[in-house]
């Protein structure tokens, strides 16, 4: 049974998390001029000191890092608006990575995850912090920019979550996601571009009951990003996404299409900063009316990274 203090001390959790996600939000989203106060020493950043891995917001580079590097960062995704109701999901993730060698990385992580959810068709009410999932990364870097008129890697992330993404129940879930993260300079230290293409299955079992869904999400980005005279990178970038029910995925029940400004600036040698905000400008549900699919994907996604490098 759940004494009243333990009762104390979840409700303390939730709202000490829910402070921090927001915080961290907020602040990807300060005026410019505040997070650059410290600006680069020149705008004259080199493409070889620039981590493209982090600049284009959702969309990620091909950078892994030099060997014998290790990364620790922190990451707060917030997803807001679908049918029916009020829904609002922030995420915390906190990982840690070290590259191998000049063309292999692998790396961890831990993922907290705060719900507010009410008045959703389908999902129940909720106000709640938990553990959301652990993943598991490696890339490995096929081509880079010295030797290929453009860079990439590929990556896989198996996953454990704990929780059902979207509605925060608890359930048991396995996961992978496989991606191709391609980059390329394209106007000399000031002007880059990304694309990506992934290809995400999950499968989860709610608990209290014998049900298993199968997903399969495929998506497609792109995002070009350019060094201003302040010393840091605003951009802009454009998903796709497409979701299916089953494996293989044969049960097409939603596509979404996000654009949305980018934001890249290095604190110093060893940090950095980035972050985005995405809105679905375009989408549809299987059999749904309406401009957009807010049942199976979000109004509006922001992210903020900060990153360090030892």
């Amino acid at each position: 049974m759940v004494t009243h203090q333990g009762w104390v001390h979840a409700f303390a959790f939730g709202r000490a998390l829910r402070s921090l996600s927001l915080a961290g939000l907020a602040a990807s989203f300060l005026p410019i001029a505040l997070i650059a106060t410290g600006h680069a020493e020149s705008a004259k950043i080199k493409s070889e000191e620039v981590d493209t891995e982090h600049m284009f917001g959702f969309t990620e580079g091909s950078e892994i890092g030099e060997k014998g590097e290790t990364e620790l960062m922190s990451e707060s995704t917030g997803r807001f608006g679908r049918t029916g109701g009020s829904y609002k999901q922030i995420t915390n993730l906190f990982e840690a990575k070290y590259t191998l060698t000049d063309r292999f990385r692998i790396s961890a992580a831990a993922t907290l995850a705060y719900y507010d959810i009410s008045g959703m068709t389908g999902l129940n009410d909720r106000s709640q912090a938990l553990v959301q999932s652990i993943s598991f990364n490696a890339r490995y870097r096929v081509l880079d920019h010295q030797n290929a008129p453009f860079a990439l890697t590929l990556s896989v992330e198996p996953r454990r979550s704990f929780v059902e993404d979207t509605s925060g129940a608890q359930a048991d879930g396995i996961g992978t996601q496989f991606a191709a993260l391609a980059d390329r300079e394209l106007v000399a230290d000031r002007l880059f571009g990304a694309f990506n293409l992934s290809y995400e299955l999950e499968r989860t079992r709610l608990h209290g009951g014998p049900d298993i869904s199968r997903e399969a999400t495929f998506g497609m980005g792109a995002g070009l990003t350019t060094l201003t005279v302040h010393g840091f990178f605003v951009g802009v970038e454009a998903r796709y996404l497409r979701q299916y029910e089953g494996f293989p995925p044969n049960n097409f029940v939603g596509q979404a299409f996000y654009v949305g400004p980018t934001f890249y600036a290095k604190l110093g040698e060893h940090a950095l900063i980035s972050a985005a905000w995405n809105s679905q400008t375009w989408g549809s549900a299987s059999g749904g009316p309406g401009a957009h699919d807010l049942v199976h994907f979000d109004r509006h996604q922001a992210r903020m990274r900060l990153a360090v490098t030892f």
